[in-house]
């Protein structure tokens, strides 16, 4: 599932709006797209393009309150910093994902705790001095600017019920013709969106660069003339931009293009190292797993495997991670762990096992576990019930049930890296930095073994159970605390894992027993970036831009995958559009069959990567990839997505002054004010 847009009535009611567009009824649009196409629709409403920066903070002010967001002047700040210049739509997204809307429900509840009458309804005597000399502070005439609605105010009295209502109305309105524009707009559709690329929102991007005109190759044409409704949109597009590449790769169903993973005839022989990890998937969409160091002793042959890790599974339940694909990167040392050399990675499969065999020369190795991303995505429906994680005994004593215990030694069982069945101390700090933030240092651990079921100085199955019991008793039987833990490790409120995947590694050598260790927990990327890009490049089919000789788009097939990099050999940086409308039975990463990415000069990126949705139907994967011709930058007026609505435009200005009034009521609620608080004479 993708970040959800929220709960409010603006971004909620869009679910019905987009589900009578042509495409959606033969492609479902998922969490991800309606994000997507909501962000859009947004900063549509405050720039002509979406490829335009926001150059200050009233433009981040207004584009935050057409997603439905209601900022502070703290929430501004965090993210326009004095070093601040610009900000682009990706870092936008990147926002949205981090502030939540704020719901009717939750806005009616905050007036309503200042409503000291409990009729509807604040004394404008009273809203003036609230807005005027308390939080962040409003001028006499932006409360004016409140008060003088007609609708929203009779009798010297502010009806809040009905201005809430009023705002989220015309927040839904602007969002629902955003929209409709998109919808109707081919050119809109195409053209205005982002790269989709999880950045700093501080960052300041690079200038748009002007490629100059292309010719469009006559194959390429050739390519569509049998395509249906489809060809006519991509052609007029590809004339407009005339320069494009595209891919085209059809698999059967359990397709064997590559050599199947055989283990060596005498791999039993092999002296064989294990160690397990985990895939976990973050709020923002990002993946981070272990990582590990392996030495080597004296060169000798290696085989190297890496599989989703076996768990309990409910019965008549599909276990989600069981599916997601994964892959090991190995990189030597060469004189320092900042020079990392790539060896070779796991490209050979047998069903859900991933392999390499081959020889290895003495050294320090690092591990770079990896999954495309495909599979393992946030949940796209809300549990509906929750599952119980304790209760009390006929004595009012405290107990797990067996449900969360099930789940416990499962948890267990992923933290547990070496297989031994006890936690040392390095195992059970990488599951409270998972959980928690924190390490547990040697003082607190000690305290742990006197008073929990330990077993050489770690801690068994049993301690690891009673820890967690003492943590529900720690809370008098609230088990909030517990969630926390729990969604960390990726369960939903059901106790199905969902939101990440644990996998093992085995490792054989038929010279010397290697060394293998955990060492970092972190986000797949940097270091794996590099290293997927370099095996893609040096093992896929590439393909130039057509007209530009410094763009070139690389694509690497396996069975169960396929991975497209681009690369920039010039000196400018390279916006590259790219369309998978023509895909059949296929899922990418990215969550959306069009997007754009930007690539720095000198550099290759991972553009997608793709799978099938059902690996026993056939599927075709087919990627058109263009530049776009220059864009303007004019962020000096707003874009036209609104309607000329004199009303509208009135409530538009007055949903602007009013999110200041509801941040700076949330942020005094906030800090424990009564339910009843009184107004200061």
């Amino acid at each position: 599932m993708a970040i959800s847009p929220g709960s409010d009535a603006a971004f909620s009611s869009q679910k019905s709006t987009l589900s009578e567009s042509p495409r959606s009824k033969r492609f479902p649009l998922t969490e991800e797209e309606i994000f997507y196409m909501n962000c859009r629709a947004a900063y549509l409403t405050v720039f002509k393009s979406s490829l335009e920066n926001i150059i200050s903070k009233d433009q981040l002010y207004l584009a935050l309150q057409h997603a439905g967001r209601n900022p502070s002047q703290k929430t501004i700040n965090k993210y326009w910093t004095p070093q601040t210049a610009k900000l682009n739509f990706d870092d936008f997204c990147i926002i949205l994902r981090k502030e939540k809307p704020t719901s009717k429900a939750e806005l009616l509840k905050s007036f309503k705790q200042l409503d000291v009458n409990d009729d509807g309804s604040i004394l404008h005597t009273d809203l003036y001095k609230l807005l005027t000399k308390r939080g962040e502070k409003m001028t006499r005439e932006e409360v004016n600017a409140i008060v003088n609605l007609a609708d929203v105010n009779a009798d010297g009295k502010f009806d809040y019920i009905k201005f809430c209502k009023l705002y989220l109305t015309t927040n839904e309105q602007c969002l629902k013709t955003a929209l409709e524009k998109l919808e109707v707009d081919s050119k809109l559709k195409r053209q205005h969106f982002g790269s989709h690329i999880e950045a700093s929102p501080e960052r300041e991007p690079s200038p748009v660069p002007k490629p100059s005109p292309r010719i469009m190759r006559r194959s390429d044409e050739d390519t569509f003339t049998n395509k249906g409704d489809t060809r006519s949109s991509l052609l007029a597009t590809t004339r407009k931009f005339k320069t494009s590449v595209s891919f085209t790769v059809t698999m059967g169903a359990n397709s064997n293009r590559n050599s199947k993973l055989t283990e060596p005839n005498s791999v039993k022989e092999w002296q064989c190292v294990q160690s397990k990890g985990c895939f976990f998937l973050e709020e923002d969409g990002e993946i981070v797993s272990h990582q590990y160091r392996m030495q080597i002793a004296q060169r000798c042959m290696v085989y190297l495997t890496i599989k989703p890790l076996n768990l309990s599974q409910a019965e008549g339940k599909p276990s989600p991670w069981l599916s997601v694909d994964t892959a090991l990167y190995i990189l030597k040392e060469n004189e320092s762990q900042a020079n990392l050399q790539l060896m070779c990675f796991t490209e050979l499969q047998n069903r859900e096992v991933f392999g390499w065999t081959g020889e290895l020369a003495p050294g320090m190795y690092w591990l770079i576990p990896s999954t495309t991303g495909c599979r393992l995505r946030k949940e796209g429906q809300a549990v509906a019930e929750e599952a119980q994680l304790v209760y009390r005994d006929e004595t009012g004593g405290l107990l797990l049930t067996q449900e969360f215990r099930s789940t416990l030694s499962d948890i267990f069982e992923v933290i547990d890296l070496d297989g031994n069945g006890l936690l040392s101390l390095e195992e059970y700090n990488f599951f409270e930095l998972r959980t928690s933030g924190e390490k547990c240092d040697e003082d607190a651990w000690a305290v742990c073994r006197e008073n929990f079921d330990t077993k050489k100085n770690e801690l068994t199955r049993r301690g690891f159970m009673d820890l967690n019991l003492m943590e529900a008793n720690d809370r008098e039987g609230d088990p909030r605390d517990l969630w926390v833990t729990l969604h960390a490790m990726g369960y939903n409120k059901a106790l199905e894992l969902t939101e990440a995947c644990p996998f093992v590694i085995d490792v054989y050598a038929d010279k010397c027993k290697p060394r293998i260790k955990a060492v970092h927990m972190e986000a797949c990327s940097g270091q794996l970036e590099k290293a997927v890009c370099k095996s893609v490049l040096s093992k896929g089919d590439a393909k130039v831009m057509d007209g530009y000789e410094d763009i070139i788009v690389h694509t690497y097939t396996c069975d169960t995958w396929i991975t497209s990099v681009i690369e920039n050999k010039s000196d400018n940086k390279a916006i590259i559009h790219i369309s998978n409308e023509l895909s059949r039975n296929c899922v990418n990463n990215r969550g959306l069959n069009i997007f754009a990415v930007e690539v720095a000069p000198k550099s290759a990126m991972v553009c997608q990567h793709v799978m099938p949705l059902n690996g026993q139907q056939e599927w075709m994967s087919h990627s058109w990839s263009w530049c776009p011709p220059a864009w303007p930058c004019s962020c000096s007026s707003p874009g036209t997505a609104f309607p000329p609505s004199p009303t509208l435009a009135v409530v538009r200005q007055a949903a602007k002054i009013g999110a200041t009034a509801w941040s700076w009521i949330l942020s005094i609620l906030g800090r424990g004010l009564p339910a009843q608080c009184t107004i200061a004479q």
